[in-house]
């Protein structure tokens, strides 16, 4: 039998951690990697047409299955594109591993064609970036990194030379047992008798949920039940928490609705549940503050905290709730159901009027559409930009949907290369692009990625020829929108010279087959909808201030638009409201 290579002992730990695939560009100092996943059956190599893709789609796969997922780029230009995508799955918590393939070992500090320092680069986006020089190294360095990777949530990354990765691996490998999935935490019994004193002594009390309250949808409704709560959201809170939820009161943040703003600022104490959101002029300052977050580093760095608690949302909620008195008055509660259904009432005018004759096209019509037709299992991914505003007020989750964007790092163009990775997750279930024409056109080389493994994405393609979003920053700060126009093809002629199904829309009667066509089709598809640039509304009264940072002022709605399915739960949850 002939003697393993430390690039396929490297492959060979990846598979014992659960890496299904390894997605990347090929390329001199990686090519002993990528034969080594040749040669191994328990692993696929995924040949995108860009590594920043491979990040995007390894990260978008960590975020659908929670398990370790893996990228790689080549030495120097190749592992340098990598960094984009790493730095958004980081900070959306995906357990990615990142190998970047570095120059030979002898020539490393001497000027090497291609040369660059990944270790160095990548320390940033990642809880851990280490250069492997010696093949004995190799194993537990990778344990480390996958270790951390797991542990931590979040991005690791090796440097492997690529002559390194030629040479042979140690005769007898250390074989350890790999961390693969992360414990529960617990807060300790001082911090739950001293939250539970909170609570008891509050008459007003507002649950604000952000993504830490995956899996722990029951134990926040029953516990939002017992001390008569509203519920608001984060953005990456909406998918977790939204649904089911006769308590909810909408989203705060630059793309808020409903009553979420004013639960917070109007109670006595706001409890932060799993969330670091980070737009603080959203936050009180005059009310007391509790956070609850299974990272400590992220508890008190947005606001002031009367009460830090480190643990998961969901063992904290199972500590807490059964020690916590009921509360029997419900006016605080039963107010803000009827605000959040008040401002909810008010802005789905703006999409009522004619919006199935308008031309161009509404953008809240699409999504609206498209929130109908597709799957109740659907993943959507979401393009930064106006495509997260249609998204987050449009989209409506059940528990079974999925909602991806770049949430947290804010990139363009993540929308299509996370498709990717979600779509190799399970070609049988239905994925949608949810892309802007200025993020599809900036890595739309991958769209041949859709191709060349026929995989059924459906890109929904919002094209207005501008970036909104930039528009929209420019306009409230008193500049003349420039620079921000696109001078796009026809994106469905371009599909289908890819050897894809392709259809452009152009008239709101159209949509409704374009999109039933495109998700009855079994390969990939792209709809290309002419939207109406000018669907922005900008109220009055907005100052250049309130925008820094996108902070913008929660009393106003920079985005005028419907909210979608959003009006109906709203309704309903007053029903549960008592009449005078």
């Amino acid at each position: 039998m002939a003697k393993q290579n430390v690039a396929e002992q490297f492959v060979d730990i990846l598979v014992r951690a659960g890496v299904e695939r390894l997605y990347g560009v090929v390329g001199d100092s990686l090519n002993p990697v990528v034969d080594a996943v040749r040669r191994n059956s328990a692993i696929d190599w995924v040949h995108v047409r860009h590594e920043e893709t491979a990040a995007f789609a390894a990260g978008a796969e960590a975020q659908i299955t929670g398990k370790l997922t893996a990228c790689a780029g080549s030495c120097g230009p190749g592992n340098l594109h990598l960094i984009n995508g790493l730095y958004d799955a980081h900070r959306s918590m995906a357990p990615v591993l990142a190998l970047a393939s570095h120059i030979p070992s002898s020539e490393i500090g001497l000027g090497y064609f291609q040369e660059t320092h990944p270790d160095q680069l990548f320390r940033e986006c990642s809880h851990y970036s280490e250069l492997i020089s010696s093949p004995k190294q190799m194993p537990r360095l990778l344990q480390t990194a996958i270790q951390h990777a797991v542990g931590r949530s979040g991005v690791a990354v090796v440097s492997l030379p690529g002559d390194i990765a030629d040479d042979p691996a140690p005769d007898k490998p250390l074989e350890t047992a790999l961390v693969t999935t992360r414990p529960t935490v617990r807060p300790g019994d001082a911090e739950i008798d001293a939250l539970v004193r909170l609570i008891d002594k509050a008459d007003k009390v507002t649950l604000f949920c952000g993504s830490g309250t995956a899996g722990a949808h029951a134990e926040v409704m029953e516990f939002a039940g017992k001390i008569k709560s509203p519920v608001g959201h984060a953005l990456r809170g909406k998918e977790w928490i939204q649904y089911d939820n006769p308590y909810d009161v909408g989203m705060s943040g630059l793309l808020g609705y409903g009553a979420a703003y004013e639960a917070t600022h109007e109670c006595d104490l706001l409890i932060l549940l799993g969330t670091d959101f980070p737009y603080n002029a959203f936050l009180p300052d005059n009310v007391k503050i509790a956070q609850v977050d299974v990272r400590p580093e992220n508890l008190g760095r947005r606001s002031r905290l009367d009460l830090a608690v480190w643990g998961d949302v969901k063992e904290t909620l199972r500590c807490l709730t059964p020690r916590v008195r009921e509360k029997q008055n419900r006016r605080f509660l039963d107010k803000m159901l009827k605000k959040h259904a008040d401002a909810l009432e008010g802005v789905v005018k703006a999409y009522t009027r004619k919006v199935d004759r308008h031309v161009p096209i509404h953008p809240e019509y699409v999504a609206s559409v498209l929130d109908e037709l597709a799957d109740d299992d659907a993943v959507f991914t979401v393009d930064t930009g106006m495509c997260n505003v249609w998204a987050a007020r449009y989209i409506s989750p059940n528990g079974r949907r999925r909602v991806i964007g770049s949430f947290s790092h804010g990139s363009m163009a993540n929308a299509l290369p996370m498709a990717i990775g979600a779509q190799f997750t399970d070609r049988r279930r239905q994925v949608v692009s949810m892309s802007g024409d200025g993020g599809f056109s900036m890595l739309m080389g991958d769209f041949l990625t859709l191709v060349q493994y026929d995989l059924p994405v459906k890109v929904v393609l919002f094209n207005n020829s501008a970036l909104s979003m930039v528009e929209l920053e420019m306009l409230v700060a008193g500049l003349p929108s420039y620079g921000t126009t696109n001078k796009n093809p026809d994106f469905a002629a371009v599909a289908r010279a890819c050897g894809a199904h392709g259809v452009r829309v152009e008239k709101p009667k159209q949509l409704a087959g374009a999109l039933k066509d495109a998700f009855r089709h079994k390969g990939p598809a792209l709809v290309d909808v002419v939207t109406d640039p000018n669907a922005l509304s900008i109220p009055p009264k907005i100052r250049t201030e309130m925008v820094t940072g996108f902070a913008l002022s929660a009393s106003k709605m920079v985005l005028d638009g419907g909210v979608g399915r959003m009006l109906q739960m709203a309704r309903s949850n007053l029903r549960n409201v008592p009449r005078p």
